[in-house]
């Protein structure tokens, strides 16, 4: 462990268990970053070729979706093999050279871990559903049907109908949360949370960073089986499942959120704190208790680091007071915890889409996230302001769209390829074929033609990540003086001394922001940042941010 350590300083990134706070994270969906083998799929050499690039942004560190062996039913996070890379992101080996690589950039390196199920493929499951009596019959989620033979209790998966699915060899029922190809561990035995814990530190041996815990809060579930409470249709939210899906019926009350959850997290904690400079971010599931959630697992030091919830991953329109909204209640539930704000990631549709966003928003609501106490995840292609692609159902990937079609189009018009170039075909992605189409609206919004537009969004990231590096009460400070006036958002900024305010006209319409009290100056002028005017008032144009600093 040591000796990792020492690697990691030896490559530039200095000892720091800090790091995380304020950090500005790039997710890759590893299958449509970049192909470097030929075969239309992106691998692991393929993030090594763009490492420059990822680097040019000024984040801190890359999360890499899962890359591991899987049938791929649901795209690597049905994990047959947790401790090696599936043959189509390449070996070990490259990973190897991804993790040297991402160093000597100055990149910390973050893996997504699936730990609250497996593939049905895994030999842990093989062997489980073999027969009630061997040594891992315990480490799945398994019921005898009710007398009638129907399933154990009312619990829904994520991807629609009942989350049990009958087994044969055992004559039981087994749990699933997602597909039925993804049998749900069973964290209430000991010995599986021990291996889980064995596949963390053979990452952490290798080099890796942290973790991006992919649905934390599904681990353990209710020992005694409860029906889950039916959900009133006005308290229904879409945020976590389309309005099609049965999944929004109900609050999940025992399939997931137990209180259970936090032992096994501090479990894993320990485990983390063995080693340099470790951070993980939990995703939170959940359309009601997100928040809450977020605030219970990364409040003190025995859960996680960060959290993400849905807040602004939901459909719902981002505007000043859900601006307003969202924030008051992290105050009110999470004020000790540290939250991970993203707007777009490889589940939900690019928030350009989404939020029906003019260019001016979308540099408005980078400039916004930048200015958020939390950590911050960008999602590939975000920067490029890629909006959700159009797939022909002849060409969808996704169980999830397919099962759902055409009310719900699923996942794949967020992981389209990322595209590079805009006179290739395939975007620069790849010489063959890609698993996905090339988008061909994005190929105007190439990374290429962009670096050679100064006037280009992809410009307004780097501006705005360098912003948030330079103002350290923007990367860690603590958020003060929230005020929401029409569509104008405000808050301050306070950390060590240093005080910033932020203004935010969240509108086509011209507003007002007060400038406050004391003596400031105006900063920020490479984001469009208004001053004040001679009335004391800061008068924004549509979308334009006020930031200044006192002095």
């Amino acid at each position: 462990m040591n000796a990792v350590a020492d690697m990691r300083q030896g490559k530039g990134l200095a000892s720091d268990p800090d790091w995380w706070r304020g950090a500005v994270i790039y997710q890759i969906y590893p299958r449509s970053f970049q192909d470097a083998n030929g075969d239309g799929i992106g691998d692991l050499l393929g993030i090594v070729e763009r490492m420059p690039y990822i680097a040019s942004l000024g984040v801190d560190a890359i999360w890499i979706s899962p890359f591991f062996t899987s049938p791929m039913k649901d795209f690597g996070y049905d994990v047959s093999d947790y401790c090696d890379v599936d043959p189509m992101f390449g070996t070990l080996a490259d990973f190897d050279v991804l993790i040297d690589t991402a160093h000597r950039f100055g990149l910390r390196v973050m893996i997504d871990l699936v730990l609250s199920h497996t593939s049905d493929q895994h030999p842990w499951f093989e062997q489980s559903r073999a027969s009630r009596t061997n040594d891992k019959a315990d480490w799945y989620v398994w019921a005898d049907p009710k007398p009638d033979g129907t399933v154990p209790n009312n619990w829904l998966s994520v991807f629609g109908g009942s989350a049990w699915h009958w087994d044969a060899r055992r004559e039981q029922y087994y749990l699933h949360n997602f597909l039925i190809s993804q049998p749900d561990l069973n964290f209430h035995n000991p010995d599986v949370q021990d291996a889980l814990c064995d596949v963390a530190r053979f990452w952490l041996d290798r080099g890796v960073d942290g973790f991006r815990l992919d649905t934390i809060n599904f681990y353990v579930h209710d020992a005694q089986l409860r029906d889950n409470p039916a959900l009133p249709p006005e308290d229904r939210n879409e945020s976590i499942a389309p309005r099609v899906n049965p999944y929004n019926h109900q609050l999940h009350l025992y399939s997931k959120n137990q209180p259970d959850n936090l032992a096994f997290l501090a479990k894993f904690r320990a485990v983390m704190e063995q080693y340099d400079s470790i951070a993980a971010v939990g995703e939170v599931g959940d359309a009601q208790l997100g928040l809450e959630i977020l605030g219970q697992y990364t409040r003190g030091d025995a859960g996680v680091h960060m959290c993400y919830a849905f807040e602004f991953l939901a459909k719902e329109k981002l505007t000043a007071a859900r601006v307003g909204e969202v924030l008051s209640k992290v105050d009110e539930v999470a004020a000790e915890g540290w939250a991970c704000w993203a707007f777009s990631n490889h589940d939900v549709m690019r928030h350009v889409t989404r939020w029906g966003l003019t260019p001016a928003a979308q540099r408005a609501v980078v400039t916004l996230i930048m200015c958020l106490r939390g950590s911050v995840c960008l999602y590939q292609g975000e920067e490029l302001g890629l909006a959700e692609a159009d797939v022909d159902f002849e060409d969808l990937q996704d169980p999830y769209g397919i099962e759902f079609w055409p009310e719900f189009k699923g996942r794949d018009g967020c992981r389209t390829p990322m595209v590079w170039q805009s006179d290739n075909l395939n975007g620069g992605f790849s010489n063959a074929r890609p698993w996905l189409p090339v988008s061909t609206d994005h190929l105007h919004h190439s990374v290429e033609a962009q670096e050679h537009a100064p006037e280009a969004l992809l410009h307004h990231y780097r501006r705005a990540i360098a912003f948030r590096e330079t103002h350290k009460a923007l990367a860690k400070g603590a958020l003060e003086g929230l005020r929401v006036n029409g569509d104008v958002v405000s808050f301050r900024r306070v950390q060590e001394g240093q005080e910033i305010f932020f203004a935010l006209n969240m509108s086509e319409a011209p507003g007002v922001a007060d400038w406050p009290d004391g003596s400031w100056v105006q900063i920020g002028a490479e984001l469009n940042s208004a001053g004040p005017g001679l009335d004391g008032h800061v008068h924004l144009g549509p979308w334009q941010p006020a930031i200044a600093l006192k002095t």
